[in-house]
């Protein structure tokens, strides 16, 4: 897609690990290909497994309420403070990838991950609870930005929206299954319980996610050094297009960290009151978002990219708009627009850093991470302290500020666009 349909300038030429001769260019995998299926599939299970036990304490909120003692607030920094660790260290971890390797970070990362998974349920205390969460955030944080700069160096530029689309698919599926597990294992069982056969389910996606990953082909390792990094990053926020993009990620997330740490103590409440498995097969509208991220490449080629960030956060308003009906029903439909437009705006953005960045892409990918889930810490917390002293209705008027920050930022790069278009016309 052109600098101009995007609001982007204009690079030229590839990254130090993207080669860009004909020859290198055809050995990268597309759809059909040799090693597609093995590359797609090792990475959705990776996107099941980083988001199942990124958000496994999600729906299990009221009942971690209720067993230590602690408010709606206190029990959110559950999920904050998992959210808060990758957006922390989610850069570091890029650097590292850099220099040994996107399969290798990734492969530690979730070792680390499931590892803490299985301490987890044994927690204590709030205290620990919230420690824990913080490690395993951490952890995490090497899947994210590896697997977008996997991809960028793997795959070809025009497959790069669908591939990235299943991964972010693969964690609609963790986000959907961890809820939908936990919830009915914990209406019999407790929270602990839930929660530990979460940690079981991402072992399992782990062990095959390191079979099935194909060894990278295009992989250059660069430097460890932080002056390297520094200017890498500075250069990554010079780019006004990444830092709008960077922006509506942290925004697009606000929105459903808010919506989803909440929506459960909503529905056990009246005039809902629905018990707790329930309350997690709710998260069964997960699987719109599967679809839309699916299908993100597509709504790109029909709409551009602008016109789908567009659709993304004009589906999303009116979900939220929907879901203060205290009809059981509009409050499911208003879920599945929320979902359907977070998941595509969140794939359309997340693909377009991959193919903006010419260099560190890494890096690039690291900076959208960290600001994506920055977005889900504020709107995990935020949106619980919302709904604390204004109900449903505060957290829905915080989805919707931004949204409308998605939709002004988007604005502004249409205008950077035309003035652009102009320019390149008077030259």
């Amino acid at each position: 897609m052109s600098s101009v349909s995007t609001g982007a300038s204009t690079h030229v030429g590839a990254g130090p690990n993207v080669p860009s001769s004909p020859t290198t260019v055809e050995t990268r995998m597309s759809p059909g290909g040799p090693g597609y299926r093995r590359m797609s599939l090792a990475l959705f299970l990776a996107g099941v497994a980083t988001f199942a036990l990124l958000y496994s304490t999600q729906a299990l909120l009221p009942l971690i309420s209720g067993d230590l003692g602690v408010s709606a607030g206190d029990a959110s920094w559950t999920v904050a403070a998992a959210t808060g660790g990758l957006a922390l260290f989610v850069l570091p971890m890029s650097a590292l990838s850099e220099r040994y390797g996107r399969r290798t970070v990734m492969t530690g990362s979730l070792a680390v991950a499931v590892t803490l998974g299985v301490l987890v349920p044994f927690a204590p205390s709030l205290g620990v609870l919230v420690a824990l969460r913080a490690l395993q955030g951490a952890a995490l944080a090497g899947l994210p930005a590896s697997a977008t700069a996997y991809l960028a160096e793997e795959v070809r530029p025009r497959a790069l929206v669908t591939a990235i689309g299943l991964f972010v698919a693969g964690n609609s599926v963790g986000g959907m299954s961890g809820r939908v597990i936990t919830g009915w294992v914990a209406q019999e069982w407790g929270w602990r319980v839930a929660v530990a056969v979460i940690g079981v389910l991402a072992v399992v996606c782990a062990v095959a996610f390191r079979l099935l990953l194909p060894a990278p082909r295009h992989f250059r390792p660069g430097s460890l050094r932080p002056a390297v990094l520094v200017r890498t990053v500075r250069g990554h926020l010079a780019d006004p297009l990444l830092r709008r993009l960077y922006a509506i990620g942290a925004l697009f997330m606000t929105v459903f960290g808010g919506v989803y740490t909440v929506i459960g103590y909503r529905l056990t409440e009246a005039p809902f009151s629905l018990p707790q498995g329930i309350v997690g097969s709710i998260f069964l509208v997960y699987l719109v978002g599967t679809v839309s991220a699916s299908a993100a490449g597509r709504l790109v080629s029909r709409l551009g990219r602008r016109g789908a960030l567009y659709a993304g956060g004009a589906t999303t308003a009116a979900g939220l708009l929907l879901s203060l009906a205290d009809s059981l029903p509009l409050v499911l439909l208003g879920l599945v627009l929320i979902t359907a437009g977070f998941f595509a705006g969140h794939a359309v953005a997340s693909s377009a850093v991959g193919r903006t960045a010419t260099h560190g892409r890494a890096q690039a990918s690291a900076l959208y991470q960290s600001a994506y889930y920055v977005g889900s810490s504020v709107g995990s917390t935020v949106g619980a302290l919302a709904f604390h002293s204004g109900g449903w209705a505060g957290t829905v008027g915080v989805g919707l500020v931004a949204v409308a920050g998605v939709g002004a930022i988007t604005l502004l790069g249409t205008r950077a666009a035309r003035v652009e278009h102009r320019l390149a016309k008077a030259a």
